[in-house]
């Protein structure tokens, strides 16, 4: 899988990511690992570029891109990606596109920190109740 990121985009991330980072893209609609929400109604259409240090086997799928970017993905995130995936930065917010139009006008880009065992107590409550209100 490719992703074009535009000059625009690449200037943001270089503020935000080294050389040596490892950049997940993600869900964050409830559904991935990194995600805040506990659950969503918006399932497929909000995603994240998470920032590591470290590499993660659950992410191990790459996104070829000319920005020489360490970007990879999972699979469960694959099923929202079509060709034309592209990375832009306009109106001081990351967009992802593919051919089939925007498919999230304000990406956030987050440095990863492990959850506590607090959080994911959480994680697990706003799931159950994400099946209840939407």
């Amino acid at each position: 899988m490719k992703i074009a990121i535009k000059d625009q985009a690449k200037a943001y991330l270089d503020k935000k990511v080294t050389p040596s980072s490892h950049i997940f893209l993600a869900l964050d609609d409830g559904s991935s690992k990194f995600s805040k929400l506990g659950g969503s109604c918006a399932i497929g259409n909000k995603f994240q570029l998470v920032v590591s240090d470290q590499a993660d086997a659950e992410y191990s799928l790459p996104l070829d891109n000319d920005a020489g970017l360490n970007i990879t993905t999972a699979m469960p995130e694959t099923m929202y990606l079509a060709n034309g995936l592209t990375l832009d930065f306009k109106n001081a917010s990351l967009a992802l596109k593919d051919d089939s139009g925007i498919l999230d006008g304000a990406v956030m880009v987050e440095q990863y920190q492990a959850p506590t065992e607090e959080e994911n107590k959480l994680r697990e409550e706003m799931k159950s109740l994400g099946g209840k209100i939407c």
